[in-house]
């Protein structure tokens, strides 16, 4: 079983995404439960002490490191194969004073290089992403130096190696209703979809309207239960109420969205836009996709009016490479 199908429930984005109609009963996660990186430092009973004897030295106490690694995302190679598109996200234990030194002493290795920057999205959180999507079927290795860094020297470093599967790169058509995935760059599969409606504002958005951009596929589900609650609906008597268990969910984005199996209405599967924000999909052809689906695979949508927010879920190629570029500390301080 692909270990996408293991990811625990997701954690909500902050309230700068507006929600839509697919929304999980659960909420998303923007990471993955830690795993313990290679080097990473592990924690131990604190041994009794004896009485110092009389005129006895006094020991001074271990330094302790000033910065640590909370989490890194994705899983290491033995876990999981990752798409071309998917990002490096590291979160430190602790609020990062000096920004430009802890990335400094950040370090990513492919087999098959391209360019590629961080961007601070917090003052704990850091991303990597590359100028252009990662070579596929290759290994890529992530260490981050954190002895090196001025005042950490107690600090153990960390590594971890990244597996790159086949390219997956999916296109998403909302006006011809259709859903187009390439793998390693030949047409393999062309999906009927009906994506959103519209029809719902909130707070001037359309949230019934699929966001338009480039998304990475964040993680799976054999079936995903769709509720209402989203919108303050939770009366099964409220004409607006839903409670649906969804077959084949891939999710998209943080605000909700997912490729998953249309739950019926199949009349309108490659003919008209009828979901809540969601790309519906035919049973088959929604099953193969959640069978493919790595994370970090790259889903483009084209053809709506409501555009995807960079910040929402993993969508970081909404920002081009200058932009991108800008997040980092150590441009920052060389401007």
């Amino acid at each position: 079983m692909n270990p996408l199908t293991r990811l625990p429930a997701l954690i909500a984005m902050a309230a700068l995404v507006s929600m839509t109609a697919c929304a999980a009963e659960s909420a998303p996660a923007t990471r993955a439960q830690p795993t313990p990186a290679a080097g990473a430092p592990t924690k131990s009973a604190t041994a009794a002490r004896k009485p110092l004897a009389a005129g006895a030295a006094k020991q001074a106490a271990p330094k302790k490191p000033k910065l640590e690694i909370a989490d890194i995302t994705p899983m290491g190679e033995t876990t999981e194969k990752v798409g071309v598109g998917f990002p490096i996200i590291v979160t430190f234990d602790r609020d990062v004073r000096d920004k430009a030194a802890a990335e400094a002493a950040l370090e990513v290795q492919a087999d098959k290089p391209v360019d590629g920057a961080w961007r601070w999205v917090s003052a704990r959180k850091v991303i990597y992403r590359t100028k252009t999507y990662w070579k596929p079927h290759q290994k890529v290795l992530f260490t981050a130096h954190l002895s090196q860094i001025p005042g950490n020297e107690a600090a153990k470093d960390v590594s971890r190696r990244f597996a790159v599967g086949t390219a997956n790169i999916s296109v998403v058509d909302t006006r011809r209703h259709v859903m187009k995935t390439y793998r390693d760059g030949k047409l393999a599969k062309r999906i009927a979809i009906s994506a959103g409606r519209g029809g719902l504002v909130r707070n001037g958005v359309d949230v019934y309207l699929t966001t338009s951009g480039t998304h990475l596929t964040m993680g799976k589900k054999r079936v995903e239960t769709m509720t209402s609650s989203w919108m303050g609906v939770t009366d099964p008597k409220d004409p607006q109420y839903y409670k649906e268990e969804i077959p084949w969910a891939v999710r998209i984005s943080d605000s909700g969205e997912y490729v998953h199996q249309s739950a019926g209405y199949y009349q309108y599967l490659g003919r008209s836009n009828q979901s809540h924000g969601c790309v519906r999909a035919t049973p088959e052809g929604a099953r193969w996709f959640y069978t493919i689906a790595q994370r970090g695979d790259v889903v483009k949508i084209t053809g709506t009016k409501r555009k995807l927010d960079w910040r929402n879920g993993w969508s970081y190629w909404q920002l081009n490479w200058t932009e991108w570029k800008k997040g980092s500390a150590l441009t920052a301080a060389k401007s």
